[in-house]
């Protein structure tokens, strides 16, 4: 079966130049070293078969502090078997990522599934436009589409914050975009939209993060928990696992392997 052709990246106009021009982070030392370090794994393991690509969110698999932020365990039950490769950068933007996946954090993989989760520092800290997030991650997703034509991508909508009502309906508007353009019917936590490449999929996990419609969960978030007690942005260990298990059936369908979610026995066998 030939594989299906990409879409070309969306035109840069001055009003979305800041989402889809490529730019480097290289003057912060952590983020230069991270960079290098991301390059000469991926040349290290060019059998990687999944990669998550995103900001904090991502990264934050590296930690394991507990109580709040004990995460690389979730790393490895649902990605380290998998040969995953963890390309997320806190702070990043869809320009950020647009400058790392053309210079060199890609290069030589043939992964089967890349995760993409990427868009709330955009609407967060850059200050950009639901318009301009947008363009951005089609960006990315036509990058990697001509880059890795044999990946399948799974691509999560910005979750749930309470860092502002502005933020918060820029996210949703972002997502409704993504599942018009990206979405089909993978499942209860999808949307059926216009996609006709078979290698893209779209999942929005919002209601993980809810208590009822509308009521963010802020107790599965660790941004409070801190000393300068932030407003929710980061789903601490428990909302991380949440976040871990609404993607595992979708994931698991694209990796044409095994769920990962460990089911609880419900008795004792005599």
């Amino acid at each position: 079966m030939p594989v299906p052709q990409s879409s070309p990246a969306p035109i840069v106009t001055p009003e979305i130049a800041a989402a889809v021009t490529p730019t480097d982070r290289l003057d912060i030392p952590w983020w230069a070293q991270r960079h290098n370090a991301i390059v000469d794994a991926v040349r290290a393991h060019t059998d990687a078969q999944l990669l998550l690509i995103g900001d904090s969110i991502t990264q934050n698999y590296d930690k394991a502090d507990p109580p709040d932020e004990d995460f690389l365990p979730i790393w490895k039950q649902f990605y380290e078997p998998r040969r995953a490769l963890n390309l997320g950068f806190s702070g990043d933007t869809t320009a950020n990522v647009l400058w790392r996946i053309t210079h060199g954090e890609i290069d030589g993989l043939r992964p089967r599934v890349a995760i993409i989760l990427i868009g709330t520092n955009n609407t967060g800290h850059a200050h950009q436009t639901a318009d301009q997030t947008e363009a951005g991650i089609d960006n990315i997703i036509a990058i990697l589409s001509q880059r890795l034509p044999q990946t399948r991508l799974l691509l999560v909508g910005i979750l749930p914050s309470d860092v502002s009502a502005e933020k918060t309906a820029a996210d949703q508007a972002v997502n409704a975009y993504l599942a018009k353009t990206y979405g089909k019917n993978t499942g209860r936590n999808a949307h059926l939209g216009v996609n006709q490449d078979p290698r893209v999929t779209f999942l929005d996990i919002s209601s993980v993060f809810m208590t009822s419609p509308g009521v963010l969960n802020t107790a599965i978030f660790y941004d409070p928990q801190l000393p300068a007690h932030g407003k929710p942005l980061h789903p601490n260990t428990v909302g991380q696992r949440k976040m871990a298990e609404a993607i595992e059936p979708v994931l698991a369908k694209l990796m044409e392997d095994k769920s990962r979610v460990v089911v609880p026995p419900t008795g004792t066998q005599r």
